[in-house]
């Protein structure tokens, strides 16, 4: 019975809150307008046909067509004809409405001077009917609806669009419904308890040390006592920073989820406006309705769009509507007791743009650093995105996480997706290790171009140029090991690509990034000693050892002549102007040359020696296009150097580039700096 009543109860309580259908108001609009349409072409009788008093002296008045005459304000004289005359044909063009029914009339009309002069001539023209002959004639007050219409449609008119744009931008820029007084209302989503989100943090997987910091702060949401009896408090702002794709948003949405308080999640951009002061009014509004319902949580994504430093642009001075809304923030976040339970918690992939003055202790205590996961993380972050896909019970996931050095969960989410979509068109009723192994290269590299022709002489730079990356790689102790090797063209400028497994390491020597240089300039120097000649396959080789030569003398001072100097300026302190001499600037360029120049040197003495393994890969590739590790075994013999090999998965002929992330260093801040991956032909 209990269980009965209780059903009864929600079933109301469902009826109840049953909300009536939202009424579009373009729909109302536009039943008025069919119905003035409507009003416009059926119900209103055809208009008077204005007429001479001679005219109607001769063709009607003296015939005894006239039924009646009215006069309408003194001015006008309008004419009734007789329904019997009608039929004539020289009212035809009256006789009838709109919709072909018979015209009650007025059917002409004519302007007088005035009544008394009218009633004289009419008089005149009956003289010689007889009494019961004569026309009546009835004066008539009628107010001019067409002057009234004139004026005040314009005004409604105009007023209706008014209302209408004014609607428009406040839909666009105001909350609170989009009203025009609601400009200033925060645009920020609220998750309430009621509110239920998917995400835990049992989906957000490779952030142990981030998930740890963030799961304190909804601990102590949760349990305030526990920390507030030993004297802490909780703090005011926590700040993500992690590069595009690191799963920051994804951490925020975990937080919302596990809370159980109010969330208020919103954008950096939702603050920026055109019109002056939105900005601010929309902070102190946010931060209004978080005290209402504190124990609360604030998330701001992406908050260097209102977090910049102040001061950079100098051509908009203090009064920028950024920075007043910067200025906002900063009282708000300042302004209010450390137990009043408003956190804020803010991403961003540009630390180094922020304001100071947001990033000091007691705006936002703790920043917490999401880096791209190792091998262990882009492991965890594998067997979560699995479980939303049919795959073999004995799947490797670990050897997908070693043939993914340098991916993000982002990236990790779209090789599982791409895998299902792989194997979904083979027809597969599982998505296997090959189909996640041609996802990767798809992702990295980019489609297959299968229509690309390329001619032989063409395919034969392409070969020798990879084979020289190959075989420079091979012979080379701090070379990263090779996956594979394709002269498949793939992406937008990719003709051919040589794959590696760089290994999990933060610090690097000076033979290291020698060795590295030296293994970039290998496609290079493989067409100047094969072909005597070089063509434009290199460009991205040379921008990238551009780029490592400059960091490794200006940076990280791996440079005898220059010395233990780093030019380093990530904050852009020095502005345009450099904090070394013309002297200093040309000694760097010499010194980057020369070191370039002794490297390929190196580099072609290295395939000089080894000219017969370099003949052999080149012939190889040209006749199969893709080579593992283990064809390179067969073919030049074991690589000397004892360095773990990742498992290799043979796909069949649909082979991609794989993208080499390599690190450097920056002394001890162990920030990360990324060439880009080895596209050989432009």
């Amino acid at each position: 019975m209990a269980d009965n009543q209780n059903e009864d109860i929600e079933k109301q309580k469902g009826k109840l809150n049953v909300k009536p259908p939202k009424i579009n108001i373009y729909w109302v609009y536009g039943i008025i307008a069919v119905i003035l349409l409507g009003m416009q072409f059926i119900g209103y009788k055809p208009a008077s046909v204005p007429i001479s008093w001679e005219k109607f002296n001769t063709e009607m008045l003296q015939t005894h067509d006239v039924e009646k005459l009215e006069v309408v304000n003194g001015k006008t004289v309008e004419i009734y004809i007789k329904k019997d005359r009608l039929t004539d044909e020289k009212y035809k063009a009256v006789s009838k409405t709109n919709i072909n029914t018979v015209n009650d009339g007025p059917h002409y009309s004519f302007n007088i001077l005035s009544p008394d002069d009218f009633s004289k001539k009419l008089d005149a023209a009956q003289q010689t009917f007889a009494e019961a002959d004569r026309i009546p004639v009835y004066p008539v007050e009628r107010a001019n609806w067409g002057d009234w219409v004139g004026i005040v449609l314009p005004i409604i008119v105009i007023i209706g669009l008014w209302l209408f744009v004014m609607r428009r931008v406040a839909g666009g820029m105001g909350g609170g419904g989009g009203q025009i007084f609601n400009f200033g209302k925060s645009k920020a989503t609220l998750f309430d308890k009621g509110t239920k989100v998917n995400v835990t943090f049992n989906d957000v997987a490779g952030l142990d040390e981030a998930k740890e910091e963030v799961m304190e702060i909804v601990d102590f949401l949760k349990n305030p006592k526990k920390y507030t009896a030993l004297g802490g408090k909780i703090p005011k702002g926590v700040l993500l920073v992690g590069s595009p794709g690191t799963g920051k948003t994804l951490l925020a949405k975990a937080m919302a989820g596990e809370a159980q308080v109010p969330f208020f999640s919103i954008s950096g951009s939702d603050f920026v406006e055109l019109f002056v002061g939105i900005g601010a009014s929309r902070v102190r509004d946010l931060f209004k309705q978080a005290r209402e319902k504190a124990p609360c949580v604030i998330f701001m994504d992406e908050i260097d769009a209102i977090g910049r430093a102040r001061g950079r642009n100098v051509m908009q001075g203090g009064n920028d509507e950024r920075e007043n809304t910067l200025n906002a923030l900063l009282v708000e976040m300042d302004g209010f007791a450390t137990d009043a339970g408003v956190i804020i918690l803010a991403a961003t992939n540009r630390p180094d743009v922020l304001d100071p003055a947001l990033m000091r202790p007691g705006r936002f205590d703790r920043q917490i650093s999401i880096d791209k996961p190792d091998i262990v993380g882009r492991e965890q972050i594998f067997k979560v995105h699995v479980k939303n896909v049919k795959t073999p019970k004995d799947i490797d996931v670990k050897g997908l996480a070693e043939q993914t050095p340098g991916f993000v969960g982002a990236d990790i989410a779209n090789v599982c997706n791409e895998a299902a979509l792989i194997a979904a068109r083979r027809g597969k009723k599982e998505v296997e290790l090959a189909d996640f192994q041609d996802a990767i290269d798809r992702v990295i590299g980019g489609l297959e171009k299968k229509n690309k022709i390329i001619s032989p002489e063409e395919k034969k730079i392409v070969a020798y140029h990879e084979a020289g990356h190959a075989i420079c790689g091979w012979f080379l102790e701090h070379a990263d090991p090779l996956v594979k090797v394709s002269i498949i063209p793939r992406g937008v400028a990719a003709l051919g690509y040589a794959q590696y497994n760089p290994k999990e390491q933060y610090l690097y020597t000076t033979e290291q990034m020698q060795d590295m240089l030296c293994m970039t300039l290998g496609g290079r120097a493989a067409e100047e000693i094969s072909f005597g000649r070089i063509s434009t396959g290199a460009q991205n080789d040379l921008e990238k050892i551009t780029k490592m030569t400059y960091a490794m003398i200006t940076i990280y001072g791996m440079n005898d002549k220059i010395g233990n100097i780093s030019y380093y300026d990530p904050h852009n302190e020095y502005g345009f102007t450099k904090p070394y001499s013309e002297e200093t600037a040309k000694m760097i360029d010499q010194e980057v040359r020369k070191l370039i120049d002794d490297m390929y040197v190196r580099t072609k003495k290295i395939l000089m020696e080894h000219r017969e393994q370099l003949e052999a890969l080149a012939q190889e590739l040209l006749k199969k296009e893709v080579l593992f590790m283990a064809d390179l075994e067969r073919l030049i013999g074991k690589r000397q150097w004892e360095i773990k090999q990742p498992p290799v998965v043979e796909t069949a002929k649909e082979e991609v580039e794989e993208k080499k992330t390599e690190t450097a260093i920056e002394s001890s801040t162990q920030s990360k700096i990324e060439w880009k991956p080895d596209l050989p032909l432009a």
